[in-house]
């Protein structure tokens, strides 16, 4: 227990240092693809989300989606990447591949699906290499390009303000 509040303060500390609002990044006007991060711990309608993104016109193979959870369960089968502080070391390097590939992936977007600062969400957040990164507003405004204040089990609002500003940024 004490071992990983001392782990959360490196990471923050390697954050905090890291931290970068990247708004030089170009906008394509046509979004083909989106890399959605969400924290399952706090949101179940993982499924859902996917869904109304897809009915916005968005192809579901290109939505790549990670999932975080509090407490990995080693025995059990997760239904997408999942990702737990384990697989962040003491000096916020990813140790697991399919999250490595995530970050380095050039999405159009990036959806931030959570409205808690979590230290390991808001560094996967800072690392990935998408051109627009989208988030919640609760959330520290260094992170993402666009901040949308709903709350986080209302996703059909999230998207539809979404789309919306998607399309007067156009």
């Amino acid at each position: 227990m004490f071992l990983n509040y001392i782990k959360e303060f490196f990471v923050k500390k390697s954050l905090k240092n890291n931290l970068s609002n990247d708004n030089n990044k170009v906008f394509s006007k046509n979004v083909q693809t989106i890399g959605l991060l969400i924290d399952e711990s706090n949101f179940v309608h993982s499924e859902a989300l996917i869904k109304e993104l897809t009915l916005h016109g968005i192809a579901s193979e290109n939505i790549k989606v990670v999932a975080y959870k509090g407490k990995i369960k080693e025995k059990e089968t997760y239904l997408r990447p999942t990702f737990g502080k384990k697989h962040i070391n003491w000096k916020a390097e990813i140790t697991e591949d399919f999250l490595s590939e995530f970050v380095i992936s050039e999405f159009d977007i990036l959806l931030s699906y959570y409205d808690v600062e979590n230290i390991f969400l808001m560094l996967i957040t800072n690392k990935s290499k998408a051109k627009f990164k989208i988030g919640f507003s609760n959330v520290d405004s260094r992170l993402n390009r666009l901040m949308i204040n709903t709350e986080l089990e209302n996703y059909k609002l999230f998207v539809s303000e979404l789309f919306r500003y998607l399309k007067n940024i156009k």
